[in-house]
This record gives structure tokens, C-alpha cells and sequence, in this order.
């Protein structure tokens, strides 16, 4: 089967940081399944992959941790979907990628694809949009209310894939107030696109852009991308007593900072459930058909910005560049091999 990898870690621009491949078939055994990959979408996780871990010695890493494509076969122990069933989902990282013709993964991380969307579309979604749910009702529990905190969430880097489909989850599923951080015109157009009741500038202090718009204190605050840049601001906005979540790989944080206002510090892996299989592995299963249902019934949409092409080498390093450049917003898709 056709795939796409890298032998070796290191910059995009590096010679052969991705290349086109032959690989073999696989299987499905136990509770796994075989999808026919239709389309796939690239994300900073693919990325920091790319750069900073070795394959094994002689074989090819493939990356890719989202795709939508179609069931092609079953493992003995599948009982969730059959053969042409269309799905979607995000994989797990101690396993090979999606960029490849086929793809092995366990069924109970896995959603059935919204009809409402091709293929590229729904493989915008899964690995964001678990992240956001995950983030947004695991970790931070924005049902309970902080007692002193206004009733109200920041997302720092509301633009991004994770930010995109935050958004849309937090107005259809809660009656927060979302103040979404983007920098630029077109990244502040896109946030309110996506649902945000404000929007402020995280190329200056976040603290002194709540104080700009006049509002209260916010009991959540989930942070995508740059916390440690962020990290003061948001420990001097955030409410007493106030819940914060990051998503990204920052330099070490002083949480001794957290101790004054008695804030909780939360971690959102999407990758932990599948990474250890926990007993409640198969909620991702759920939740992915939570959002199905939710795109199929026009309460949230694709976050699928730019769709660079067919998948291979020359066209996913075109997407590595773009989201190491910290100027995309929104989800980079690509379509058929």
C-alpha cells in the first residue's frame, strides 16, 4: 500500500523529512478494524513527531493522526462497525499514522463519520474536536461553576484547529461567555465566525485585554498554544479558585504561581485513553458520535480551512510548513492518494 513517512527526525525543510513509500498490509485483529483512508488532516502533533522522534532503525515512521475513510474489514473481536461503514477518527500515537492507503485502529476510538460531510471535511474534526470535548468537560468541568469567577471561559489561540471547534462546542453545549484570543485581522474574523462573544489580542498582555474590555474575571481558562509566554497574564486574570488547562509543550511553569488564588492545573492528552487503555477507552467512541450527530444536525461545523491536495510527500510537507510557521488557522486537509 502507498504511504508516506520519514526515516529520520528533523526540519521540514531537511532533505527527505518526508517521503513516499511502499508499505505492507495489515490485518485487523481482536477489536481493531482496517479503514480505507480516504482523507487525512495535518496537526502540530505530526509535526513535533517529525522533528523530535526516531523511528526504528531501518523502517519509516508514518505520521498522520486523523482520517475519515471507510471500513474495509473487521477484526474477530469487532462488534461496532462492518465492512463499509464510514468513519472517522484520530488514532492513537504508539501506532502507526493515517497517512497511508490503509489503516489499522481499535474501533472504540473511532466515530461514524457525519453524512452531512465528504471526507476531507470530517477529517478536519476528530482529533480537535476530542481534544476541545475532552479539555472542555473532563478536565475543566465547566458544569460546576467557579465560585467566584465569572460565568465565562478564554481560549488562547482561539484560531487553531483545538480553538476552532472549542469554540463552536462551548456555544452549542454551555451558556459560557467564550473571549477567544487571535492576533491577526483575519484569524479575529475567524474566531467570531466560529462562535466567540469577544475577542482579544494575545500578541499583547491577556491581562491587560480583559481589563480593555471590561469583564469579569474568568472562572476557565484553556490555553492551546505559547502558555509559558502566557502564563503570568493568565495567573493574574483567572478567578480565585478558577480552573486552567494547556494543551501544548511549554517550557517549565513556576506553579507555586497557581498556590495564592488556589487554581487546579489540568493536562489534556487525547491520546491518554487509547496510550494506556483505560476502562473508559471507549468514550472517545461516544463522543466522536456526538459530534457526528451535532455537524449532521447544523449546530457545529467542519473547521476545515485549506485543502492542499492529494496525499504525499511534496503536499504534506506543504502542511508541516504552514503550521510550523504559526500562521494557519483552522484544520490543512488533504484527499485520496
Amino acid at each position: 500500500m502507498k504511504a508516506v513517512g520519514y526515516s529520520k527526525p528533523g526540519p521540514v525543510s531537511g532533505e527527505n523529512a518526508l517521503v513516499d513509500f511502499d508499505s505492507p498490509a495489515v490485518a485487523p485483529k481482536g477489536r481493531d478494524i482496517r479503514v480505507s483512508v480516504r482523507a487525512v488532516s495535518v496537526n502540530p502533533v505530526d509535526t513535533k513527531i517529525r522533528r523530535g522522534v526516531a523511528p526504528a532503525a531501518g523502517e519509516h515512521g508514518i505520521l498522520g493522526w486523523d482520517a475519515a475513510g471507510v471500513v474495509e474489514s473487521v477484526g474477530p473481536e469487532a462488534s461496532l462497525f462492518k465492512p463499509g461503514d464510514e468513519v472517522f477518527y484520530a488514532g492513537a500515537i504508539d501506532r502507526p499514522g493515517t497517512n497511508s492507503e490503509f489503516h489499522i485502529v481499535d474501533e472504540r476510538i473511532v466515530g461514524r463519520k457525519p453524512r452531512t460531510l465528504g471526507f476531507a471535511e470530517a477529517a478536519a474534526l476528530p482529533l480537535t474536536a476530542i481534544t476541545a470535548w475532552e479539555a472542555i468537560f473532563d478536565r475543566l468541568k465547566v458544569s460546576t461553576p467557579v465560585p467566584a469567577g465569572a460565568h465565562s471561559i478564554l481560549i488562547v489561540g482561539g484560531a487553531g484547529g483545538v480553538g476552532s471547534i472549542a469554540i463552536q462546542i462551548l456555544r452549542q453545549l454551555t451558556d459560557l461567555t467564550i473571549i477567544a484570543s487571535a492576533s491577526r485581522p483575519e484569524t479575529q474574523a475567524w474566531v467570531k465566525e466560529m462562535g466567540a462573544h469577544h475577542v482579544v489580542d494575545h500578541s499583547k498582555p491577556l491581562n491587560e485585554e480583559l481589563k480593555r474590555l471590561g469583564v469579569e474575571a474568568p472562572g476557565f481558562v484553556f490555553s492551546t498554544t505559547e502558555t509559558d509566554k502566557h502564563f503570568d497574564a493568565i495567573v493574574e486574570l483567572i478567578a480565585p479558585q478558577g480552573r486552567f488547562c494547556l494543551i501544548d509543550d511549554p517550557k517549565p511553569l513556576d506553579i507555586k504561581k497557581l498556590k495564592r488564588k488556589s487554581l487546579s492545573l489540568h493536562w489534556e492528552l487525547m491520546f491518554t485513553r487509547s496510550l494506556f487503555g483505560t476502562p473508559d477507552i471507549e468514550e472517545q467512541h461516544n463522543l466522536l458520535n456526538q459530534v457526528s450527530l451535532m455537524v449532521d444536525q447544523g449546530q457545529i461545523r467542519s473547521t476545515m480551512a485549506a485543502h492542499f491536495g492529494t496525499i504525499n510527500a511534496a503536499n504534506l510537507l506543504r502542511a508541516h510548513a504552514l503550521i510550523e510557521s504559526g500562521t494557519s488557522r483552522g484544520k490543512v486537509v488533504l484527499e485520496g492518494f
